[in-house]
This record gives structure tokens, sequence and C-alpha cells, in this order.
């Protein structure tokens, strides 16, 4: 087995310190970036990596980021948001010594919070990404008192010390209903997740103040983020004669099921658009307008800012990608 390469052979290579090639190695300003280029492109060739122990020894934190997901392991891929969202996570990642411990655990809120005490307590990670902002979240706080930094991604901002990535829900509704309008239509069923989370709060608002200004009315139904769910509500309508102009759909899942429904019955002349773009969207036989909302690219700002944070950086806010309608066959003018 070759012998490691130690950091003070690479000192001796270089003609520097210890401390000064520690220095160049970590990227610290106390040394020059000629210095830290020459360090690092020698540490690259001769192979040296950082011991975990020494990392231990000479910094506070240890190197980890936590993410908990109330979704079933088994079901996880069904939502194309998350399997992003994680996926950006990884690629801001990727050129850190930084690793991602993810926790998919149900809906079970209570093993939720004992999974950050024990985190904090037993220093497992040194932040945490925070999902589903919901109404009187207890979260923040008590990761607060564990001792963790965090970043919420979420739709409105808080005054609870952590880090924000601010969605646009204003925004995308105008989008949206912007787009409907256009088309003619003045009626919009609106198929919302479950009322508890902030961004379902915060977009059946939105939507509501969008449509007063087009002369619109929205109907707003909360059920679960699931595509059995929108079929089992459309169908339900359309048994109903219930009248249908156009669905609003706050996930990819849901409109898919409502198009399923619809497409059943033969309605093709009812305006179908779902909140989250996704492969599920494009690749239908009638491939559903959407917004796309780039989960990779919140995955990748909320984890830089929570490492900047972890660094010493200060506590801020910054903005979400903005969305973008992806016009498609379920673009129906109204009759």
């Amino acid at each position: 087995m070759a012998k490691r390469v130690t950091i003070g052979q690479l000192a001796e290579e270089l003609g520097l310190s210890k401390a000064a090639t520690s220095y160049a190695l970590r990227g610290s300003d106390q040394v020059s970036a000629e210095t830290q280029r020459r360090a690092k492109e020698l540490a690259a060739k001769r192979g040296w990596t950082p011991s975990a122990a020494a990392r231990a020894l000479t910094s506070p934190l240890v190197g980890a980021i936590g993410v908990v997901i109330r979704r079933d392991p088994r079901l996880l891929g069904n939502e194309p948001f998350f399997v992003g969202l994680i996926a950006g996570i990884e690629e801001e990642l990727a050129d850190t010594d930084d690793v991602l411990v993810l926790r998919m655990i149900g809906a079970d809120g209570d093993r939720e919070e004992e999974i950050y005490r024990r985190w904090g307590g037993e220093r497992r990670v040194d932040g945490v990404l925070l999902f589903d902002d919901r109404l009187d979240d207890p979260r923040p706080s008590l990761v607060r008192e564990a001792g963790m930094a965090s970043v919420m991604l979420t739709s409105r901002e808080h005054s609870d010390g952590q880090g924000i990535v601010l969605d646009d829900p204003q925004g995308d509704a105008r989008l949206m209903l912007d787009h409907l309008a256009a088309l003619g239509h003045r009626s919009v069923l609106h198929l919302s997740g479950p009322a508890a989370l902030v961004h379902e709060t915060e977009r059946r608002a939105a939507l509501n103040r969008v449509a007063a200004g087009h002369g619109v009315s929205v109907t707003s139904i909360s059920t679960d983020y699931a595509a059995e769910e929108g079929e089992e509500l459309l169908a339900r309508m359309l048994r109903e004669n219930r009248p249908l102009s156009a669905v609003v759909a706050s996930n990819d899942l849901l409109a898919v099921g409502a198009a399923k429904a619809l497409e059943g019955a033969g309605r093709h002349d009812v305006a179908v658009v779902a909140w989250d773009d996704s492969l599920l969207c494009s690749l239908r036989s009638r491939p559903l307008t959407a917004l796309a909302r780039f989960p990779e690219e919140r995955g990748r700002r909320g984890t830089k800012l929570l490492r900047e944070i972890l660094r010493g950086g200060e506590a801020r806010t910054v903005a979400a990608a903005p969305s973008e309608l992806r016009v498609r066959a379920t673009s129906t003018p109204a009759r």
C-alpha cells in the first residue's frame, strides 16, 4: 500500500512552512492566490487529501449538512421536485469536502423533530435545509436551540435568524393567470396541496389577487400531492356536471391526475396548468402546460447560503430563480 502523503512533505517540496501550506490548501487569504494555486496543484499531483481527524481538531464544523424529507422513501421518486432539490444540493457540495446527510421519514412530524434534536446533541451535522414551511412551524426555533444553522426554502420571510430562499408565488400566479385570461378563461379551479403549508396559503392568496385584476374567479380545493387525488377530484366534478374551464394544479402529479380524468371523459376543452414542470408533464400524449421552477437551482442556492452562514456569513434572504411558463397542448382556449 502506498504511504499517505503528509502536509509536511507538501510543505517541504513547496518551500513553505506547514502553517502556510495549510492556509494555502484551505484557500485562506493569509497567503497569496499564487501560493494557493501552487499548493493545490501539488496536492492534486501527489494525491494528498485532508484527514477527517485533522479537520475535526482544527475546525468547529463537522463538514455535513442535514436534510429531512417527510415523504415515504418508496414514493420519493414520484416527486420530481424533491429529486431535483437533492440533485442541486449534491451539485453544490460536489467540489467541497462537505457531505449530505439525508433522512426520509414519511409523514411523522414528531420523528422529524427528534432527528434534529439528535443531530444537534450528537454533533452529526452543522446545519440543515428545511422544506415545506408550515403555519406555526416549530422547526426553525428547534433547530436553533439544537445549535445548528438552517436555511428554509419558503414563500414568506421569517424573523428566526435563519437563511431564506424565497419563492415568488405572486409572480408565479401572474404567469399562469395572465396566460389563462388571454385564452379567454374567466373561471379557474385550483387544486391546492395541504392547507397547513405556507406556500399553499401564499399561492391561494396570490391567485385571488391576480385573478381580481382579470375579472377571473378562482375556486381552491385542498388535497394531497398525488395523481390519484387529482384524478378522483376531477372525475367526481365531471360526474356532477360541474362547470369547468381551466385547472391550475399545485404540482405535476395533481395536474397529471386531473388531465387523465378530463381526457377519459373526452373533455379536451378544459385548460390544465401545473405549478411544477417535470418529465411527467412534457412526455404525455397531450403535454401539460407547466411552470418550470428549477428545483436544482433552489437546492444549489440553499446549500450555498447555508455553507456561507456556517463559515461566518450573514443569515440573509436570497431569491429563488424566477419561474418560466412552458406552454404546451393543454393551453386550451375557453369555449
